[in-house]
């Protein structure tokens, strides 16, 4: 195979892997919309749960905090008759006590109860702002996983079919260039250059005199010295232009 077959298949297979590289990053980018909304919604149901179950505990403590009061005014009242029936200022004093201790007792607790009620309130409008929340994304992401998913089956079809035509074009590369391709591809993405008049057209730097001689000439593939893709030289537009008129 000439240097200039070897060249066009080269330079085919250069924008082949252009092509695999966008439907890559393309894959990419859908896999990574889905995956950022599936995150999202299991942080928003993990958050939900905590939350949910936050509540259910307060209710339950402030439920006991009221079956306490409840209690505590039937002591009370109790403690109220023992002081009626009160024999001497001994015993009139420890009912007043009893009373005070209990109606101290029935405060904390009621303060205790008032603020629980409060902490129940912020705790549900999160979670009203939490389901909404949540609803959004699971809305968004049933609507968008079926195109998504229909997007990802056409990249992977048509990545899969241009990895056909890349090994078919690869094995028309001489072994020695097609590893030195490969190992540019990896490093630089693109790994094939072309100059004109004595500048790398990938890396814009000026290539040595004798360099730029010797691709002239055309009888090897060379590497730039800066940034190391293989390079070849194609001649002027006018003196393609000159040499067909």
């Amino acid at each position: 195979m000439s240097l200039r077959d070897q060249i066009v298949s080269l330079e085919a297979l250069a924008a082949i892997d252009a092509e695999l590289r966008r439907l890559e990053d393309q894959l990419t980018e859908e896999r990574g919309i889905l995956a950022n909304l599936k995150s999202e919604l299991r942080t928003l149901d993990e958050k939900l749960s905590v939350d949910r179950t936050s509540v259910t505990e307060m209710e339950k403590t402030r439920n006991e905090l009221t079956t306490e009061m409840r209690q505590m005014t039937t002591q009370i009242e109790r403690s109220r008759e023992k002081l009626s029936r009160s024999r001497n200022e001994r015993e009139s004093n420890a009912a007043q006590r009893e009373i005070e201790e209990l109606r101290k007792l029935q405060r904390d607790r009621e303060d205790e109860i008032n603020k629980l009620a409060t902490l129940i309130d912020v705790a549900k409008k999160t979670i009203d702002e939490t389901e909404t929340q949540q609803k959004k994304i699971a809305d968004e992401l049933g609507g968008r996983e079926s195109d998504i998913s229909k997007t990802l089956a056409e990249a992977v079809k048509e990545r899969d079919a241009k990895l056909v035509d890349r090994n078919k074009l690869a094995s028309a590369v001489q072994p020695m260039t097609l590893r030195r391709y490969e190992q540019v591809r990896k490093r630089k993405g693109n790994a094939i250059a072309k100059t004109i008049d004595g500048t790398c057209l990938s890396c814009h730097m000026q290539l040595p005199p004798m360099l730029f001689q010797k691709l002239m000439r055309g009888d090897a593939f060379e590497q730039c010295p800066s940034c190391a893709r293989i390079l070849y030289y194609e001649a002027p537009a006018d003196e393609h232009q000159g040499g067909t008129s």
